[in-house]
């Protein structure tokens, strides 16, 4: 099993934006120290709690500051980019990654970015528009004719040769193109069917283990449409993430800080608004009022000690059956930057061994 960093970017609403962009760069540069494979910026759009419309100005900052870790958006917001647009300015972007970049793609999930962009998310429009976005960026990179594209929402030309030396010529370093990955919150997702249809990378989000099981199904769904043999190895699961020197410490540091506040003031709400928070709970039965923070910390979180931090992990993969990669779910304690490091630090180098015999039995699905 990997080890590595998903951040939306989240900071609380009263940070500035290049405070919270210098505090997720120096998260960035902790990482590649530390010896993480890989971290994945988030794009929002309307959402105080997650301010970042742009991603990739913190990636390129990122990739400078950094030797090994692979960086990526997670992910770009589809329906809101020109796909021809989009592919040469990812294409770029791989360059100046020297190969290390990874290419997140999602759908957009927030009502208040489908308002601001006109997309009408009710209908799945958003989820239509991702496909085709995908397909023309894929054909960009991939069709050395020329061609014209005419979609349900964009048409795009790739032309011949104009004026004797004018012509189509941005390409991603990496070829064909970086690694794809696609996050997937809701049962039976249809961004995770692509992900088994295509051989792109599924991330699932931070949700109750029990719930996130089911995520691998709508893989294997999509991976049956197109002969894939899906690999367990490329499954990545997000998860809330603190380890201290002791339980009780990395209980006070996550419930009693940042961790606790953002879920209280903004997740959690926000869950609720959608009727989500079924996908937090343990059992059906459960009630909403029930799904608090210390509930998500005891039942959802990864909290304590190195060594209750490896049972715990070990515990979320027999449940969901084997994954390769854990991404460690970012949080803003720029005001405790040492506890903050202490976590990444103890789980890269305390709890990880305590795991290093897992993913042995389960590589393939």
């Amino acid at each position: 099993m990997e080890i590595g960093y998903f951040t939306m970017p989240s900071h609380p609403p009263e940070c500035g934006l290049k405070e919270g962009n210098d505090w997720d760069l120096q998260v960035m540069r902790w990482l590649d120290e530390l010896g993480y494979q890989e971290a994945w910026v988030g794009e929002h759009h309307t959402a105080p709690w997650e301010p970042n419309p742009t991603p990739d100005l913190l990636i390129a900052q990122a990739l400078m500051q950094t030797k090994n870790i692979r960086i990526g958006p997670g992910g770009f917001l589809l329906p809101y980019h020109h796909p021809a647009e989009l592919a040469n300015r990812v294409a770029m972007l791989d360059h100046l990654s020297e190969g290390r970049l990874n290419f997140g793609v999602a759908a957009s999930g927030l009502p208040s970015d489908w308002a601001m962009f006109n997309v009408d998310g009710m209908s799945g429009q958003n989820r239509d528009m991702t496909r085709e976005a995908l397909e023309i960026i894929l054909k960009l990179w991939s069709d050395p004719a020329p061609f014209t594209y005419k979609g349900k929402y964009w048409t795009v030309t790739k032309p011949d040769t104009m004026f004797d030396f004018l012509k189509p010529h941005i390409k991603p370093l990496q070829a064909p193109h970086p690694p794809i990955g696609v996050a997937g919150l809701s049962k039976n997702s249809d961004t995770l069917k692509l992900a088994g249809e295509r051989g792109f990378i599924p991330m699932s989000l931070n949700l109750n283990p029990a719930y996130v099981g089911s995520h691998w199904d709508s893989v294997e769904i999509g991976a049956a449409k197109t002969g894939r043999k899906p690999n367990r190895q490329d499954w990545r699961l997000v998860r809330e993430v603190f380890v201290a020197d002791t339980d009780a410490e990395a209980w006070k540091l996550s419930t009693g800080d940042m961790m606790g506040r953002m879920m209280s003031e903004y997740f959690l709400p926000l869950l609720g608004h959608f009727g989500f928070k079924d996908y937090l709970k343990h059992a059906p039965d459960v009630p909403d009022s029930d799904v608090t923070v210390e509930y998500c910390a005891k039942r959802n979180w990864i909290v304590g000690s190195p060594a209750t931090v490896a049972e715990k992990i070990e515990k979320i993969y027999d449940e969901v059956g084997g994954f390769g990669v854990l991404l460690v779910f970012g949080f803003d304690y720029k005001h405790k930057a040492e506890a903050w490091h202490h976590s990444l630090s103890l789980l890269k180098n305390e709890v990880m061994p305590r795991l290093a015999h897992l993913g042995s039995a389960k590589k393939a699905a």
